[in-house]
């Protein structure tokens, strides 16, 4: 039987290689692993070795020569009947594809090995760095060239201790605001909450005299009953923070609800479905966007009581007068009247002010993002100004980007002198009608009732002394806030710097307000001042009626001790002596105590009084009347506690 011309090409003997040439076995490298084994299975596997190929890591170089010259000394007759049907049987095409993935996968053996012989240098090189370091923080812990497995482990321990505290440190005390980092804290002594955020001096030399009854604020503010606080919020003063406080920050038994997502809270009394705040935060824009004080003293008891007493409550004419200068309409009296409704409800009126320049600048730039307040109403006297009465700054939709020097030249520009108009009775100057009066009667008569209507508000704070705002509030209201108040010096207004010059115009365009700011910052401070001297007061009474407490007690546990002694003596003498009026005797000593006792305190009190009335006669014996009224006092109060 004839055998095809492949099986012929297969067993016939392999060529020579040349003289130097690299060597080549029947059975090539190239071949699979697999095959290799097949063939190294079969009967006969004398020719393994020569099918396999040189060993693994040795190449086909001119070394390897004499290597496969000796195994080629096999019978290759056998080798090649083992190897070669296998190769041979299979298509073209197919060997063309294992000899494709052999040479990739020779390719992807290299990678990993240089791979792995990398990554061992350089975990070799790091150990070694490591160990260099380790030596010299810790001495003989370790060394650079010789690192036991113990070292090793302990290093290893320590870097990953290292790490977990990192972590840990950035999920417990994120920022540079930690607390724990603040080691000078534990050193330096706590500072008093209310010192001058401004860090100017706690004392200042006051410029205005104010009576008790303005510097004296203390409300008795009934959140049961029918009062009502009104917040007047001024343009870029913080009265968004400060009203956010009002609804999220007071300690009360029916706090505020507030939703999230929703700016505006509930805020109702206790056991009640009405609201006991008007603010932005509370019942929204109820007189329109910002209104000021013309606005919310006409507004506000319409709201709360409804449109039927609206009606039947007069016109702001005849309530407020004519358009003049009538000091009447502006006195304390007419100002507390507005603060009461028909119904009987009490509003007290708040504010908040700030610094006019800094204010200024604050509402410039907000303007330059977009702002323009049209919503705002300016309701005087029962109707909107007109566009001649306040004409516009700007002709497009907002006056975004616009530069300072145009924000300052606009003649009309509402940000002029703005918490002196929004703390005024426009009503006195014919609202926004400037040909009623002269422009410096129409000043002076704005400023005097921006300063009455202040002087004469429940409360007002300023933007500077965030803590002593807080503090004031609490005690004219008697309500406390759960947390303190933050001092932020750091603005969108100071971040814009200015040259002097142009300081010294925006105070020229804001002269009202700068006038009035410093009113209001000297009666803040003196109201401050005067709370703070109250506090003291009313706890060194207290600590005096602790120690004529204590003393009574005192002289009590004398006399008693002393009682008890005279019976001891008493019984001991009845013991040796019988007395049937044994009893009647200790009573009537007692009584006889107590009577001249009596009678010195009466004869004490007629001197004083003698002493009171003739000082002039008797000046030294003030120190001695001092001294016993300092005894009948502790002898008074142990008197009254018996």
């Amino acid at each position: 039987m004839a055998l095809p011309a492949s099986a012929v090409r297969a067993f016939e003997p392999p060529p020579q290689p040349e003289r130097g040439a690299p060597a080549c076995t029947t059975c090539p490298r190239r071949h699979s692993r697999v095959e290799a084994e097949l063939a190294a299975s079969r009967p006969g596997s004398v020719a393994a070795s020569v099918c396999a190929g040189p060993p693994r890591g040795v190449s086909h170089g001119f070394n390897s020569g004499p290597l496969l010259e000796k195994t080629r000394k096999a019978p290759s007759s056998l080798a090649g009947a083992a190897c070669a049907p296998l190769f041979a049987l299979l298509s073209r095409g197919r060997r063309r594809r294992m000899h494709v993935l052999r040479r990739r996968w020779d390719l992807g053996s290299l990678c990993r090995a240089l791979l792995t012989r990398g990554l061992a240098a350089l975990g070799h090189s790091l150990k070694h760095v490591l160990g260099a370091i380790f030596s010299k923080i810790f001495g003989p812990l370790a060394s650079v060239g010789n690192m036991d497995e113990k070292s090793n482990k302990l290093l290893l321990a320590l870097v990953m201790l290292f790490l977990f505290a990192v972590i840990v440190l950035q999920y417990v005390c994120p920022g540079t605001e930690c607390q724990l980092l603040r080691l000078h804290a534990f050193s330096s002594p706590v500072p008093d909450p209310y010192r001058s955020e401004d860090e100017s001096s706690a004392r200042f030399v006051p410029r205005y005299n104010f009576t008790r009854s303005d510097l004296l604020r203390k409300v008795d503010f009934d959140i049961k009953g029918d009062d009502l606080i009104v917040f007047l919020h001024i343009q870029k003063t913080g009265g968004t923070t400060f009203g956010r406080h009002l609804v999220r920050n007071i300690q009360l038994e029916q706090p505020c609800e507030c939703r999230v997502g929703q700016k505006k809270c509930t805020c109702h009394r206790p056991g009640k479905r009405e609201t006991w705040l008007f603010s932005r935060f509370s019942t929204g824009w109820s007189c329109g966007l910002h209104a000021d004080w013309t606005e919310l003293t006409s507004c506000v008891p319409s709201v709360v009581d409804g449109k039927r007493d609206s009606r039947l409550r007069p016109s702001s004419k005849d309530k407020r007068g004519s358009p003049n200068t009538n000091a009447v309409a502006n006195s304390p009296s007419s100002t507390k009247a507005r603060n009461t409704s028909k119904s009987g409800k009490n509003f007290y009126y708040i504010t908040i002010l700030r610094d006019p320049v800094s204010r200024y600048l604050s509402e410039w730039r907000h303007v330059q993002r977009g702002a323009t307040w049209k919503a705002s109403l300016h309701v005087c006297d029962g109707r909107p100004p007109t566009s001649e009465e306040l004409p516009s700054c700007y002709t497009g939709d907002d006056w975004s980007g616009c530069p300072l020097k145009e924000f300052m030249d606009c003649p009309y520009n509402l940000a002029n002198n703005r918490q002196v108009r929004m703390l005024s009775d426009l009503t006195l100057v014919g609202c926004y009608n400037l040909s009623v009066m002269p422009e410096k009667q129409r000043n002076k008569v704005l400023l005097e009732s921006a300063k009455s209507n202040l002087k004469h508000m429940a409360f007002f704070g300023l933007t500077e002394f965030q803590r002593k705002t807080q503090y004031l509030f609490e005690k004219t209201f008697n309500m406390n806030f759960i947390l303190p108040f933050t001092q932020y010096n750091t603005t969108r207004a100071s971040s814009v710097e200015i040259s002097e010059e142009i300081q010294k115009r925006i105070e020229g365009l804001n002269f009202l307000d700068m006038e009035l700011y410093s009113y209001a910052k000297d009666l803040f401070l003196q109201r401050y001042q005067f709370m703070r001297q109250k506090d003291h007061q009313e706890a060194r009474r207290k600590r005096q009626e602790q120690r004529r407490f204590l003393k009574g007690r005192l002289l009590q546990t004398h006399f008693l001790s002393q009682g008890q002694g005279q019976s001891q003596n008493q019984n001991q003498n009845q013991s040796q002596n019988p007395n049937p009026n044994a009893s009647q005797n200790l009573t009537q000593n007692l009584t006889q105590n107590l009577t001249q006792n009596l009678v010195q305190n009466l004869t004490q009190s007629s001197s004083q009084k003698e002493n009171r009335e003739s000082p002039k006669h008797n000046p030294g014996k003030e120190q001695n009347d001092s001294t016993s009224n300092g005894a009948n006092d502790y002898i008074g109060s142990v008197e009254k506690w018996r």
